[in-house]
């Protein structure tokens, strides 16, 4: 059955159409002069409270999940254009590195800085089809050899449909086809890893996450066929290749530390089920998920070893909505299952900590990791709003898979102490709190507290230098605005 299924979505990557609608959405990511107001708002004729919970992007309401599965049409075309921008300032507990120098680890910490701007081109392009475009500017990208920092554009988050609704007395069923780059961020969902949990550009999180939650982020292309039956069943099996080629529109200008994409290993199938049920100003979901992909441990040489990852979530999202009140409570669990290929073993890993100081090969021929995340929050009269969010990560040991010291001793001192890992686990464990206040439709300040009690597998001198859990802890505040 899988084997159909990744045949029937092979074909799919290389009709004329799909290409066609590929090409559309490599065009509309050219940067454009932006209009004035957020897009779908201009499109709908509606409030923000229309489409999100509270007002608060990016929760959405049951008819913001209508707007999205029916493909981001209803209403009249109009400028697709909307830009936002994000400034911030952090202030960690501690930012003294290895060497007691204080700072030099968290260059910007304390500053407020203009942190990412984005360029939003999104709305109705036929009755049937729409989409939604984000291109970002990430003003601290990455640092140059002089240790400043360079800021970079590159694609963000992009979801075209082709969709219909077929409704009458006895029936309300949604089809649709989403081509997208970032596995979830085509779900209605905000339990769905691509829009919960703090997802405010640098709000703290775990370090090590599961391939699903933002592993592909970016460096993908996907294709997808989903339906959704009496507003009570939603079902979906998408397909994920490597997002280069024809394809690279949809990683333009992505980054990572080795200047590459995750190469996966031919298609990558994803699929998800959800019941949901509405009853007065309440609503309910619960949901499963699963990825199984295969990444090649070098970018550059698609013959190199793979690993492979064998993903399942579990979630679920309540709310009620009565105006002046919003109540939104949503949690995921995610188990990861890691397989190394058999040339892998033996491989010289990183330093291990627990054991001496000499470099390991890899503990495992697997490993696990597992992650829950849970929140709740609440909004005033669409003004006043606070949040309680909390997220729990662990997994097994090995040597080379988890955070650990560099291999070679006289780089010791050179390491940035925070991401160290004594224990040679992932496990992180933080709790954050959050106020917010939305002085007009399209801005946002909030101010964010996160403690750390555990952090790359310890709760004290976890990095072996001496440096505790809540060390990390942090307040956040942000300015988001959207125009």
């Amino acid at each position: 059955m899988q084997a159909l299924t990744l045949r029937w979505l092979r074909r799919w990557f290389r009709r004329p159409a799909v290409m066609a609608c590929a090409a559309l959405a490599a065009a509309v990511c050219l940067p454009i002069e932006a209009g004035a107001v957020p897009a779908f708002a201009r499109q709908t004729g509606q409030n923000c409270v229309a489409c999100h919970a509270g007002g608060q992007f990016p929760e959405l309401t049951p008819y913001g999940r209508l707007f999205k599965l029916t493909g981001y049409t209803i209403g009249e075309r109009g400028i697709p254009f909307s830009l936002m921008g994000v400034v911030t300032m952090n202030k960690t507990r501690s930012t003294s590195d290895p060497n007691g120098e204080v700072g030099s680890d968290f260059p910007k910490d304390g500053n407020p800085v203009f942190n990412t701007g984005s360029l939003f081109i999104a709305g109705k392009v036929t009755n049937n089809i729409g989409g939604f475009v984000q291109i970002t500017y990430n003003n601290y990208d990455h640092q140059r050899e002089d240790s400043s920092w360079q800021g970079h554009t590159y694609s963000d988050n992009l979801d075209i449909r082709y969709a219909d609704r077929f409704i009458d007395g006895n029936r309300d069923l949604i089809v649709g086809v989403t081509l997208h780059n970032n596995p979830t961020v085509q779900d209605v969902w905000n339990s769905a890893p691509a829009w919960g949990f703090n997802v405010v550009p640098g709000s703290s999180g775990p370090g090590v996450t599961p391939l699903l939650a933002g592993g592909l982020a970016q460096q993908a292309a996907g294709l997808g066929a989903y339906a959704y039956w009496n507003r009570t069943l939603y079902a979906e099996l998408s397909a994920y290749r490597t997002a280069d080629g024809f394809w690279s529109f949809m990683s333009q200008g992505y980054r990572v530390a080795t200047d590459s994409l995750a190469v996966q290993k031919g298609y990558s199938p994803y699929w998800r089920l959800a019941l949901t049920h509405d009853w007065g100003p309440h609503n309910l979901m619960v949901g499963a998920a699963g990825l199984v992909a295969d990444l090649h441990t070098d970018p550059a040489d698609t013959s190199s070893p793979t690993w492979r990852y064998r993903d399942t979530a579990l979630d679920a999202q309540y709310q009620y909505l009565l105006d002046p009140h919003t109540v939104t409570a949503q949690f995921s669990y995610i188990n990861e299952r890691i397989g190394y290929d058999g040339a892998t073993a033996g491989q010289a890993g990183a330093y291990d900590a627990a054991n001496g100081t000499s470099a390991q090969p890899l503990t495992n021929d697997r490993d696990t990791l597992k992650m829950f995340r849970a929140k709740a929050s609440y909004v005033y009269e669409a003004r006043y709003g606070t949040s309680l969010s909390y997220f729990d990560v662990h997994g097994s040991y090995n040597s080379l898979n988890q955070a650990a010291l560099p291999q070679d001793p006289s780089t010791w001192a050179q390491l940035a102490s925070v991401s160290g890992s004594l224990a040679g686990t992932p496990d992180t464990r933080a709790l954050t709190a959050e106020v917010f206040w939305t002085p007009v439709q399209y801005a946002r300040i909030g101010l964010q507290y996160t403690a750390f009690n555990k952090y790359n597998g310890a709760s004290s001198n976890y990095d072996g230098w001496g440096r505790s859990a809540k060390d990390n802890n942090t307040v956040f505040l942000y300015v988001w605005g959207a125009y």
